[in-house]
């Protein structure tokens, strides 16, 4: 069960009065409800909101990780990124490729604290067409050089032949229904709280909204298992698995690298790979990608391209699908 704070607990928390707490819920979005008549906050997500408000971040040191013939790679669990990357040990055995599943945000907070080289990302945008970009450009204070990965589609994941008719984010409300998560700071919890919140779902009153699972995979097992009906994760997983998918979106899938380390060896040798017979023959094993775009360049963009992001503004790739 989450641990909830009242609105005298949560200014103590905050440091404020209790009138500053009703005015940062109406336009600052602090995380709040009233379900019961009075107004409560989850303090799990008062802290993510605090910790995602933070500006003025101390400038990183300019070295890169060591040793140079390793590529640390941190961010969003996916199956083709893993692929990829045992692709990259194999294809250059005197370079070092390793993942650190630490979800979309925590990929960037790596990348700003220089404990990786690149960082993998999917975070929907506010104006839900871009990705990446606004949140990039607030947790490093500056854009890094931003790479195509992949497209891939996002859903839920349910029991083969969907037993339970489950077609939309907003079934999941049904009694009796089971779900399982993905961690906080993830792209795909991101995209499921936002999806509840639109269906005018409260996430806290699912079973088994706070079992949390750290890989795509993790959430597909526990449905084929029968733990759990549903779950967010993207269409690999379910075809791997062979269980049901019902779709939500497609999504755009990024590498961000620091400026200065752009042209470091390992980590072109890395991305040149993304134009390879070998990568495409790889994605041809997986349901739900789409790599037409795969390596491009969105940031800096090509030609003197003048949309450009800053504070703001930010003209993120739109959707597609």
């Amino acid at each position: 069960m989450a641990e909830f704070m009242t609105t005298k607990e949560v200014a103590a928390f905050l440091k404020i009065n209790e009138k500053m707490v009703y005015s940062l819920v109406a336009e600052k979005g602090l995380p709040a409800t009233k379900v019961t008549g009075k107004w409560l906050f989850p303090k799990h997500l008062v802290e993510q909101w605090l910790e995602t408000a933070t500006v003025n971040y101390p400038d990183t040191p300019a070295c890169s990780p060591e040793p140079g013939d390793l590529l640390i790679i941190c961010g969003s669990n996916d199956l083709l990124l893993d692929r990829t990357i045992a692709f990259f040990n194999h294809h250059y055995p005197d370079q070092v490729a390793v993942f650190g599943n630490l979800g979309s945000m925590g990929g960037l907070r790596a990348l700003r604290r220089n404990l990786c080289h690149v960082a993998a990302s999917h975070l929907l945008q506010k104006n839900k067409n871009g990705y990446n970009f606004e949140f990039a450009l607030k947790e490093l204070n500056q854009m890094p050089a931003v790479i195509n990965f992949c497209r891939r589609e996002q859903g839920l994941i349910v029991a083969k032949g969907n037993p339970l008719g489950i077609n939309s984010v907003a079934d999941l409300a049904q009694k009796n229904i089971r779900i399982v998560n993905r961690a906080l700071g993830t792209g795909t919890r991101h995209l499921f709280d936002r999806e509840l919140k639109q269906a005018g779902i409260d996430g806290e009153n699912l079973s088994g909204y706070r079992i949390e699972k750290s890989r795509h995979l993790d959430v597909a097992l526990d449905v084929f298992a029968g733990r759990a009906d549903a779950g967010p994760g993207i269409r690999a997983v379910a075809g791997l698995l062979d269980v049901g998918f019902v779709p939500l979106r497609w999504e755009r899938f990024d590498l961000m690298v620091a400026k200065q380390r752009f042209f470091q060896t390992n980590i072109q040798q890395f991305l040149n790979l993304l134009h390879a017979k070998t990568f495409k023959k790889v994605v041809e094993s997986y349901q739900g990608y789409d790599v037409s775009a795969a390596g491009k360049m969105l940031f800096p963009q090509d030609q003197g391209d003048q949309d450009v992001p800053d504070r703001k503004k930010d003209h993120g790739e739109k959707d597609k699908g």
